[in-house]
């Protein structure tokens, strides 16, 4: 079968590496795609249309053929991509607009969690600066920190962590004021602040079914010692060891089936991938948010250690038939680094030339999955903040983080920044 890849960054291109090698797939179209995914040849090319541009994309879908598609970004899913292509009777793995607002309204899912007994942060929600101002001025000193969230999408980026008073008044002002998220903060969310410390748990579900990939975990923000502002993810690995055996069957119970019989039972059956942010204290998870597609950069790590037939297993979530399915995890551990342009989360420059060595070729265990490029010519230029994920598979995550870090020494380009510290509380 055809099968049309929405999207541009790491994640996609990962998602591309793994379709690629699957007997089901005779052709794989990446719409835009990246100079990674221009690279791959063979099965692969870019399709140049915007992942936001639903009715081109599904007029590329119709003409081409296309069997199955699968849908990277959460800005596609909220403009109801999957509702328009299963009314044109195509193929596709994702959640439809209804569902989708498990990530696209923080309010909904906070409210979803609350009415399904969903364990997650005592929440309130602001429409104005005035009212958030007065409860953040009755909060009592040992109140603090609080977590601040615009509703609506901002890219990973519209969540602060107000350590006093002084912080939260001034993020209260630049979202409902100088409205530095835009509409996505017509909506707040003043939540506690969870402590523990943070995992991702990923699912594949056909809305009754379910399959679970192993527990990842992310490097939210830019500096190292999780210091500085937040990002999209500055690195991931996986298996995460904080999601023991014991926590994975706590979140399956009372996060993952009590997440899909809430959705269905309020007529908005979740289907496609759900991803489940988790803080663990002391072994009992609560959900921070969710999220209706696979993370980036987890996807880098959670897909190489996936074993069987990916391409299997999301036409089994569209046609059903997904516990019948293998859906094996290979051995050992993946991690990625994530290397980023300067500047980066702020304003940070593009066109910059990638030199790459050929001793990255040799290094077997690894891959470099673009997020941020641009192919002109036979010149590889930088094009986004986070320019690549650079991954590794070893038998330990010390073993798999170490052929990280040996073949980030072999991508070159000016100002490019990474964390030296990935999975280093793991170890």
């Amino acid at each position: 079968m055809k099968v049309l890849i929405i999207g541009s960054g790491g994640r996609e291109h990962a998602m591309a590496h793994s379709l690629a090698g699957s007997d089901l797939v005779s052709a794989l179209f990446v719409a835009p795609g990246n100079g990674g995914t221009a690279m791959m040849g063979g099965k692969v090319r870019n399709v140049d249309v915007k992942a936001a541009a639903v009715d081109a994309l599904l007029d590329f879908a119709r003409n081409e053929g296309i069997g199955l598609t699968v849908v990277g970004p959460e800005q596609p899913l909220e403009a109801g991509i999957v509702d328009s292509f299963r009314s044109a009777g195509m193929k596709i793995v994702g959640p439809r607009r209804d569902a989708a607002r498990l990530e696209s309204s923080k309010v909904f899912s906070k409210d979803f969690m609350k009415r399904h007994n969903i364990p997650t942060a005592a929440y309130n929600v602001f429409r104005d600066r005035g009212s958030a101002m007065a409860y953040l001025d009755s909060l009592p000193a040992s109140g603090w920190p609080q977590v601040l969230k615009a509703s609506g999408l901002c890219g990973g980026k519209g969540v602060i962590i107000a350590p006093d008073p002084q912080s939260a008044h001034r993020a209260i002002g630049e979202m409902f004021d100088e409205r530095v998220f835009g509409d996505a903060a017509d909506e707040v969310v003043i939540e506690d602040f969870l402590k523990g410390e943070e995992a991702s748990v990923f699912v594949l579900t056909d809305g009754v079914e379910y399959r679970l990939f192993l527990p990842a975990q992310d490097h939210k923000r830019i500096g190292e010692g999780d210091t500085g502002k937040n990002t999209g993810g500055m690195g991931a690995y996986a298996p995460a060891p904080v999601v023991t055996a014991e926590v994975m069957k706590k979140v399956e119970e009372r996060v993952v089936v009590p997440t899909l019989e809430g959705m269905r039972s309020e007529g908005c059956p979740f289907t496609g991938f759900l991803y489940v942010g988790l803080m663990i204290d002391g072994g009992e998870p609560s959900v921070v948010e969710y999220n209706v597609r696979l993370g980036d950069p987890e996807t880098q790590v959670v897909l190489p250690l996936l074993e069987s037939d990916f391409a299997a297993a999301l036409l089994a979530s569209v046609e059903g038939g997904l516990r019948d399915v293998p859906f094996t995890m290979r051995s050992g551990s993946a991690s990625t680094v994530v290397m980023a342009s300067e500047g980066y989360p702020g304003s940070y420059p593009t066109g910059i030339a990638v030199a790459i060595d050929d001793s990255l070729k040799a290094m077997k265990e690894c891959t470099l999955f673009h997020a941020g490029t641009a192919l002109e010519g036979e010149r590889l230029l930088t094009a986004g903040g986070r320019v690549f994920s650079v991954t590794a598979v070893g038998p330990t995550l010390r073993e798999s983080l170490q052929s990280a870090y040996r073949a980030v020494a072999a991508v070159h380009f000016d100002g490019a920044v990474f964390r030296r510290d990935i999975g280093a509380r793991a170890l």
